[in-house]
This record gives C-alpha cells, structure tokens and sequence, in this order.
C-alpha cells in the first residue's frame, strides 16, 4: 500500500513509521493508533509546541509540517534534530513528563495530540504497537548519534549536506520528496543552527554546494541534480536511518 493511499485512509498517522516497520502493522493496529489522536492542532511558523520543562499529560505525531528539536544557550538556539510528518516529536514525554529541549515549528505545522493514558493502555494491551512506539524513540536516538559524530568530524558544507541528504530520504519515505529534492520551510538561520554554524559560515556554506553543483537552495526548495555525489561529499550512509543497507529492517526467520 502506498504513503498516499494510507494517508487517505488514516489522516492523522497514516506516515507513522511509513518506509520502515509500518508495512508490520495489523489494520487493527493502524485503526487503533488513529484512533487514539484525540484532537489537532494547527502552529504558526516560529510557534513553540513544547518548551523545555513543560509538563506534559499527551504525545504529539506530526501530521504535516516540519519541527526542530532545539536547545538555548547563551543567547542562541541550536537545533539538535527535525521531525517530518509521521513522526511522534515527543514521545519522550510519556516517560519524562517533560522535555529537556523544545519542540520549534519551521512554518505552519499541524499536530495530533494523543493522551498519555491512552498510550499506557497501549503498554498494557498491544504490545506489538508498543514495541513499536519503543522503535520510534529508539530511532531518534540513533540520528541523534549520527548528528553528534557529523558535527565532530565535518566542515561546515559537509554538515549541511548531509542535513539536506537526511530531509531527502525521510521525506521521501512519507511520500513528500521529489526525485532532485524537496520542499522546506528552512531559512538560512535554521540551517545555521542545524549544523552549529554562524550566519556568514552557513551562507559560505551554501554558496559552496551551489557552485560545485551539489546542491541548490532557495528559500522554499532543495534542488540536487546527482542524490549519489552529494551523499558521496557528505559522508552519508542512510543505515543509521533502520530501512536499508546494513541495519535494514527484515523479518527474522
């Protein structure tokens, strides 16, 4: 079944973990995780969903719309990891009852809000869905690492494409991509703080990939003419990402 035809039939969470382990899901499971969105609601671009030490009595999926998970210091925000539609952005708080980080809006971005007793019910009597809830924090752990070890040993233009070669494929994987790239609500200061770099280095940055024909950004868009040369540059390898390559997904047996 394709993100399309899923999205059709479940609005709310139809992208959840769609590319990876959704194809895993019984239709009751997917009908239950639709139903357990109690309401929705629509941010503008720069609003604050959750702010750090928040309590929190429900969980978020972003349904359409793209985040930041960011953290302040000194005056200036670092953005520590993005979330595209499908993704809980704080699943966390289940556990936490509150975050450590925010949760920013980058444009207009619409949420469903799910009760965290409804989630401990999903503890108790679907284990299946919640072993997969489980992945889904797992996962953010795991591009969490990857971001950690990109900042440490990258220039800058290498940690912007490799920013823009991680949007491509999750976007992707919920049926938001195009084959030379993508859509996004990024600024410039975004991808600044995306990859803890100044205003004037980021701007370099990006004068450099367009040059060397590696990647074109414009407000609104990402345009890539080769996907393998600008992973090549970056040092991507999507493995880290749980749906191919040596840490792809597969049934066991």
């Amino acid at each position: 079944m394709t993100v399309s035809t899923e999205f059709d039939r479940y609005p709310k969470t139809g992208r959840f973990l769609a590319g990876r382990l959704r194809s895993e899901m019984s239709e009751a499971e997917k009908t239950e995780l639709e139903g357990l969105v109690v309401d929705t609601m629509t941010l503008r671009d720069g609003a604050r969903a959750i702010a750090r030490g928040d309590a929190c009595n429900w969980s978020a999926i972003l349904i359409d719309g793209f985040v930041l998970r960011t953290l302040e210091n000194g005056g200036r925000r670092y953005a520590v990891s993005f979330h595209v539609p499908g993704d809980f952005v704080d699943l966390h708080c289940f556990a936490l009852r509150r975050l450590d980080h925010n949760i920013d809006c980058v444009g207009e971005a619409t949420f469903g809000r799910v009760p965290h007793d409804a989630i401990a019910r999903v503890m108790e009597q679907r284990p299946h869905l919640a072993r997969l809830f489980w992945f889904a924090t797992l996962l953010d752990a795991a591009m969490h690492r990857e971001w950690i070890m990109k900042l440490e040993q990258s220039t800058v233009p290498k940690r912007i494409a490799h920013v823009f070669a991680e949007i491509w494929r999750r976007l992707e994987m919920v049926g938001q991509a195009f084959p030379d790239g993508f859509e996004t609500p990024l600024r410039q200061s975004e991808i600044a703080e995306m990859c803890g770099a100044t205003a004037i280095h980021t701007n370099r940055a990006l004068a450099d990939l367009r040059r060397n024909d590696l990647a074109d950004f414009r407000r609104g868009e990402v345009r890539i003419r080769d996907r393998a040369r600008l992973e090549d540059y970056a040092g991507f390898r999507p493995d880290y990402l749980y749906r191919e390559g040596s840490l792809a997904l597969r049934r066991a047996g």
